[in-house]
Formats: C-alpha cells, sequence, structure tokens
C-alpha cells in the first residue's frame, strides 16, 4: 500500500509538473514579444501590451502583424517608416534576435525598415522552422553569415537595400527548397555562386545594384526560374545560358558583349527584356519582337547591327521599345510606328533612313558592322594557332588531366543523381490565416521591380528633428532669419549644430488632424533625393497641446544658397552671368529633376507647375529644383488633395492626366526660353511674342539668329547648338500636348547641342591657333 501511495504521489506530481510547464511555455513566446515591443520603441498605437494582450487574435496595423497556428506565433511582420522605428541608443540586434529564438515555431520573418545595423547574427541560424525571412531597408553590413543556410526549409530569402559585403555565399546549394532569393542594393564583391545552378526551385533570382563581376555560371537547368535581374554590376563578357521560361530578364548596365539573341526566340513567357547599356556586338534578332508575350524591350546603349525591315511584325502587347545608340540600318518597321498611341518607341542614335531625326550618317553604323564581323574571325584564327602550338608542346599533359577530369566528372554525376533523389518536396505554409494576411505574405515573398532611384551624395539620413532643435538652429524663429514668406508658408534660414545650413518650411494646418494622417504625405517627401533636386532632411511636429493633433509641421530642406536660376540668366542686378555652355548645363539639370519627378517613383509626380524662380543654384552652379506637386507642400497642409491636376471640371481633368507628363514639358520650355532670349519672361503674351521670334529666327541668318539671344553669350554659341536649342523650345511650346517631346527626347537634345557646342569650340580653338576662354 506504501509503494502504491508513492506511485500515486508520483504521477500527481508530473502531472502538476507537465501542467505547470506547458502553461508556462506559452507566456514565453508572450515575454518575448514584449521584450521585442520594448526593444523597437513601438508606436504609440500598441504601446498599451501586456502580458494578458491576446496577440494572436489582436488586429493587424501597419506596423505590426502577427499570425498564429494553435496558439503559436508562426508569422512576425513589423515595418517600420521615416517615424518609426526610433531606435535607443543602446539597442542591439543581437539581443533582438535572441528574443527571436522564444519563438520556435516561426516560420515568417518580416524586418523592414526597422534602421537594424551591424552585422547579421549567426543566430538566424537557430530559427529552424523559418521559410520566409525579409530583412530589407535595414542597415546590416559584413558578410551574410553561413549559419542562415542551415534552415534546410527556406523558401523566400529577400536581403534588399543593405550594406552586406563580401561575396554571395557559396552553400546556397544548402537551400533544396528556395524559391526567392534577392541580394539587390548591397555591396556584394567576386562572381555569381556556382550552386546557384543546383537550386532547382528557385523563381525568382535578384542581384542587381552590387560589384560582381565575372561569367554567370549556367542557369539553363533552373526549369523553375522566372525572374532573372542581375542590373547594375560588371558580369560578363558571355551571354547566360537560360531556361526558356523566364518572365523577366534583366541585365541592364553591365559588361556583356556576346550575345545570340535568336536563342531567346523561344522564351515564349518572356514579357520583359532590359539588355541596355552593355557592349553587346552582333546582330539584332528582329524575332523578339513577336513574341507572344513580350510587352517591354530595351536594348539600348549597346553596337547591334542589322537592318530593319518595315513589314517586321510585333507583338500587340508589346507597350515599350528601346533600341536607340545602336548601329541599326533600314527603317522603322510599320508595327513601330511613333503613331501607335499606346506604345513608346526610341529609336534615335542609329543609321536609320535619312527621313527619322537624331541619325549618325550610314558610314558609322557600316564601318561597325564591318569590324563587328571581322574582328572575331580574326582573333579566332589568332587563337587557333597558338591552340596548335600550344598543343603540340604539352598534349600528353592536357590528355592525363582530361583522363582524370573526367573520372571525377562521373563520380559527381553519380552523387549527383543521389543528392537529387533524396531532395524533399516543396512545403507550403499551411495555416487558418485571412486573405489579408496571405496577401501580405506573398508580397514579401515576391519580387517587386520597383523604379531605379537616383540620388545624391553626401545628404545625410532623413529624420525626425526636435522642435528645441529647430528653434535653436533658427534663434527661435527670428525675423532675421527668415527667407520666404508666402502662401506655402514661412521659410526660414537654420544652422544645425553639426553645421549643416538648412531651409526649414513651416507648413501650418488648416484642420486638426493626428500624426499619422501626415504620415503618407512625408514619406513620399523623404524619398525625392536626387541631385538635381532640393532634398528633404527631415521634418518636425508641433502638436497642440491639449489633443496632440498637429498645428504646424516644419519639413527641414538642405540650403541652396545661390538664388534662383533667373538671377544668373535675365536678371540685370548681378554681375555674374552664366555662359552659353553653363546656360545648357543648367536646363539639362532641369530636365533630369523632372525626369527624376515622373519615373523615381510609382506613381510618379507631374504638373508641378515649373517656374525658372523655382530652380536654384548652388555653389557649384549646380541647378535644384524647389517645387514638385505633393499635397503637402503644394496645398499648405490639406491631405485630402491627392494632386492639383484634381481640381477642375471633369473634362479638364482627363485631359490633363491624358497628358500630365506634357505639361512640365510646356514649363521646361518657358524656362528654356528665358535661358536663350536672356530676359524675363512673366506673362502668356511674353511666351507669344518670344516664340514667334523664334521661329522666324530659324529661317533667317546666323547673325540674325543670335541677334535675338542674351547678348552676353551670341558671341560665345555655335549657330548649330543655339538652332537645336530653338528647335527644342518651339516644340516644348507646342499648343498641342501630345506634339510635345518627351522627357527623354528633351534630355537627348541638349546632350546633343551640348555636344555639337564642344566640336565647334574644339575647332575653334585650332584654327585660331589659341583656345577660346569661357567663364
Amino acid at each position: 500500500m506504501a509503494e502504491s501511495a508513492h506511485i500515486r504521489s508520483l504521477l500527481v506530481f508530473m502531472v502538476f509538473y507537465l501542467v505547470h510547464y506547458s502553461d508556462q511555455s506559452q507566456p514565453s513566446q508572450y515575454q518575448a514579444l514584449l521584450r521585442i515591443k520594448h526593444q523597437l520603441n513601438f508606436p504609440a498605437e500598441i504601446s498599451s501590451w501586456t502580458e494578458n494582450t491576446d496577440f494572436c487574435n489582436g488586429e493587424p496595423n501597419s506596423f505590426l502583424t502577427l499570425v498564429c497556428y494553435e496558439d503559436s506565433i508562426t508569422q512576425l511582420h513589423v515595418e517600420g517608416n521615416s517615424f518609426f522605428p526610433q531606435l535607443s541608443q543602446d539597442f542591439s540586434t543581437v539581443d533582438l534576435f535572441f528574443n527571436l529564438l522564444s519563438l520556435p515555431n516561426l516560420k515568417v520573418l518580416s524586418l523592414v525598415s526597422l534602421g537594424l545595423r551591424g552585422e547579421l547574427p549567426s543566430t538566424i541560424g537557430n530559427l529552424s522552422s523559418l521559410e520566409i525571412v525579409n530583412i530589407s531597408s535595414n542597415y546590416f553590413e559584413g558578410s551574410i553569415p553561413t549559419e542562415i543556410f542551415k534552415l534546410k526549409n527556406l523558401q523566400s530569402l529577400v536581403m534588399d537595400h543593405n550594406k552586406f559585403t563580401g561575396q554571395v555565399p557559396d552553400c546556397l546549394g544548402r537551400l533544396p527548397l528556395l524559391a526567392v532569393l534577392s541580394l539587390k542594393n548591397n555591396s556584394l564583391r567576386g562572381s555569381v555562386p556556382t550552386s546557384v545552378s543546383s537550386l532547382e526551385t528557385l523563381r525568382t533570382l535578384v542581384l542587381s545594384t552590387n560589384m560582381l563581376s565575372g561569367e554567370v555560371p549556367s542557369l539553363q537547368n533552373l526549369a523553375n526560374l522566372q525572374v532573372l535581374d542581375l542590373e547594375g554590376n560588371k558580369l560578363g563578357p558571355h551571354f547566360p545560358r537560360l531556361p526558356t521560361k523566364l518572365v523577366s530578364l534583366v541585365l541592364r548596365k553591365n559588361n556583356f558583349i556576346y550575345a545570340k539573341l535568336n536563342e531567346l526566340s523561344s522564351f515564349f513567357q518572356l514579357q520583359n527584356l532590359d539588355i541596355s547599356l552593355n557592349q553587346f556586338v552582333g546582330p539584332f534578332a528582329p524575332s523578339l519582337l513577336s513574341l507572344p508575350s513580350l510587352t517591354y524591350l530595351d536594348i539600348a546603349g549597346n553596337k547591334f547591327t542589322g537592318r530593319l525591315l518595315e513589314g517586321t511584325s510585333c507583338n500587340a502587347e508589346l507597350h515599350f521599345v528601346n533600341i536607340s545608340s545602336n548601329r541599326l540600318t533600314g527603317v522603322l518597321p510599320t508595327c513601330l510606328e511613333s503613331n501607335a498611341k499606346s506604345r513608346t518607341v526610341l529609336y534615335a542614335r542609329n543609321c536609320l533612313s535619312e527621313s527619322y531625326q537624331n541619325q549618325h550618317p550610314y558610314s558609322f553604323c557600316h564601318n561597325e558592322a564591318l569590324a563587328v564581323s571581322v574582328l572575331p574571325h580574326k582573333q579566332e584564327k589568332e587563337t587557333h594557332s597558338k591552340a596548335v602550338l600550344a598543343s603540340s608542346m604539352v598534349g600528353g599533359i592536357i590528355g592525363a588531366i582530361l583522363l582524370l577530369g573526367l573520372a571525377l566528372l562521373i563520380i559527381r554525376r553519380e552523387y549527383g543523381k543521389q543528392k537529387i533523389n533524396k531532395v524533399p518536396h516543396a512545403r507550403l505554409i499551411m495555416e487558418k490565416v485571412s486573405p489579408a494576411i496571405t496577401l501580405k505574405v506573398l508580397k514579401d515573398a515576391s519580387y517587386i521591380s520597383e523604379t531605379r532611384k537616383l540620388g545624391p551624395l553626401g545628404l545625410p539620413p532623413y529624420r525626425t528633428f526636435v522642435l528645441d532643435e529647430l528653434k535653436e538652429a533658427t534663434n527661435n524663429f527670428s525675423a532675421l532669419n527668415l527667407i520666404g514668406d508666402g502662401s506655402h508658408g514661412q521659410v526660414y534660414k537654420g544652422l544645425l549644430t553639426d553645421g549643416t545650413l538648412v531651409a526649414i518650411r513651416c507648413l501650418k494646418m488648416r484642420k486638426r488632424h493626428s500624426i499619422q494622417t501626415y504620415t503618407h504625405h512625408l514619406e513620399l517627401i523623404s524619398k525625392l533625393r536626387h541631385s538635381h533636386l532640393v532634398s528633404a532632411l527631415g521634418h518636425c511636429f508641433d502638436c497642440y497641446p491639449d489633443d496632440s493633433s498637429v498645428n504646424k509641421i516644419l519639413v527641414v530642406f538642405e540650403h541652396v544658397p545661390h538664388g534662383t536660376l533667373r538671377g544668373f540668366v535675365s536678371d540685370g542686378h548681378l554681375q555674374q552671368k552664366l555662359t552659353w555652355t553653363q546656360r545648357m548645363a543648367a536646363a539639362t539639370g532641369v530636365a533630369k529633376g523632372i525626369q527624376f519627378l515622373h519615373t523615381g517613383m510609382v506613381p510618379g509626380i507631374f504638373s508641378n507647375q515649373l517656374k525658372i524662380t523655382d530652380t536654384l543654384m548652388d555653389h557649384d552652379f549646380h541647378v535644384k529644383i524647389s517645387k514638385y506637386n505633393l499635397p503637402l507642400l503644394a496645398e499648405n497642409g490639406r491631405p485630402e488633395c491627392v494632386t492639383i491636376s484634381s481640381i477642375g471640371s471633369k473634362e479638364k481633368v482627363g485631359h490633363r492626366l491624358r497628358y500630365e507628363e506634357k505639361d512640365d514639358v510646356f514649363d521646361f520650355g518657358v524656362i528654356l526660353l528665358e535661358i536663350i532670349v536672356g530676359r524675363a519672361i512673366v506673362s502668356q503674351n511674353d511666351i507669344n511674342v518670344s516664340n514667334d521670334i523664334l521661329l522666324v529666327s530659324l529661317t533667317a541668318d546666323d547673325i540674325a539668329r543670335r541677334s535675338i539671344v542674351d547678348p552676353i553669350i551670341s558671341k560665345e554659341c555655335s549657330d548649330a547648338s543655339l538652332k537645336i536649342l530653338i528647335q527644342l523650345c518651339l516644340k516644348c511650346l507646342s499648343n498641342v500636348p501630345s506634339d510635345r517631346p518627351s522627357v527623354e527626347d528633351v534630355l537627348w537634345n541638349l546632350q546633343f547641342a551640348a555636344q555639337v557646342q564642344d566640336s565647334w569650340h574644339r575647332d575653334s580653338s585650332s584654327n585660331h591657333g589659341s583656345p577660346i576662354h569661357f567663364c
């Protein structure tokens, strides 16, 4: 009986222990989340978290999403922005990942735009259940830890927009289920590892904007690969061997030379093909135009040769074609004629028929074609001679090496077959989750192409300022620091404690809204960074003390010290005027700024109502646009307004939306007009009169033509470059929006005029025996 009682006591103790352990295991996840919340300084919306909070059944918000399965956390998504998080000084990424280890069933980990710094902790390899990892838009540096390749269930690895260095690890082959690998915009060096070729489940491979070099290994066996993006590296020179089921292929801006485009004629699912800005030589394959799925084709900036024929057919869905800056002859196929409104076609700087503008003479492309056809054969002959000589000397050694290599190849092939047979089938995340959460997971795990973002060097990161900091910078917003006062708010000059000069725009809000109301608008402002835009450095909220709604928003911009462009081309008060070369450079800067506003983010920013007084000059006479059509800046705190173009009748709105790009081209034409004539253009009548004078000058002689321009530059500009800019100006000022050129055409003509001016300058210098000096 005593023994039986002892056994019963032992059983009761074990049951109590197990129940107690079960009760404690789950709260450990909650404790981990509370610690993570504290580390990341979560915003006020979720500051009420306690140990009793039901995390698994809470509503997701813009910062945090949790997904549970059987009371166990399986997905954690934390996404920051320009306001959140504000990490404390003692923040440790190592501690953050240590707390994540308390979530043993975590399958999806997404930590995006949180400002995480330092090396990625190797402890990530201990989260063995992970299937999706997204740590994009942080500041991780150093090498990618090899421990991450212990995650055998990993299906998606996205590490874009960080500062990773070193090489792409060759142990990628250890991830048999990997479907998405995206490492764009880092500082990775070396070659693309050959182990990529063994990732049979890979669907998306993105290694763009790194410093990779060398040949791309064969990807022909990756039957599931749909997206390949290697833009902005130094890869080449041979075109990679590719699978035929690709949907998007981007090899832009590399060192590729040799290509057989005919091999792409069987890529029936290909929709996006961009191989521009390489050094490709050889014949262009017109059959690409008729690929059944192709919608985007860009081969610009290479040396493709061949004759285009009028009857070549095109896929009806092809909406963008850029074949410019090659060595093509003949005529544009009828299907590429510019009268197709749904299709954009760029073809300048080839040797097409004389009926097309901006073409090289036929001899230019003919000589290139001869070089392309002769040089490879010559090189092949020389190489063959050297190979015969070498083989006669070391034939025995090479034969032995070949035999040994053949034996090793057979062994490796047999081993590979055994390894492939052991690869488990791909496993999906099977949970009861809402469609919204599923969509978020797919978004995190998919490759989403973005417009390339150009930005200036030397600007500090966008940040949130403290009001006292800005008061100190402006001497408590002293009237002596006021440099602007208008409908868009007051602008003060300020000096930050680190010595940075800034311009602070104070926007008084007309209605009481919470901080979150303005989040989206300030995020857009923070992303507008370009060498020809006045960029924002940060912001500060001045709130009402009673309800914490926003009273003022203070947006901190870089300070551009030298006044407006008008002051250097048409204002008689300034002694220093821009030379003709400097004026062309200024016009090019304005056009590049407009191009970034249109294409630097999606959707683009159009109808900016630019004036020459909105273009500022820095110390180096570098132009920066200070005005863009964002509601917060344009409408002085009215976030309800989407764009300025939304004001007006329904018919007017439809008209403006159709030609929204052309509005800015017209405004550029007015700026260019003032640059040419050297007097202020302040009314529509000024535009009409000057436009008529320019039109007449095109049929006059060069002496009469020079008489209409600013006398300061009339003797230093070549007549050819002047005519190009006059013609461009007239096209930009056309009353019919569809007749105005695109921003890309504007840029090409400006650059062409600068080249013509430079050639004339060199010729003049050599003819006169001494150089002509320009300011």
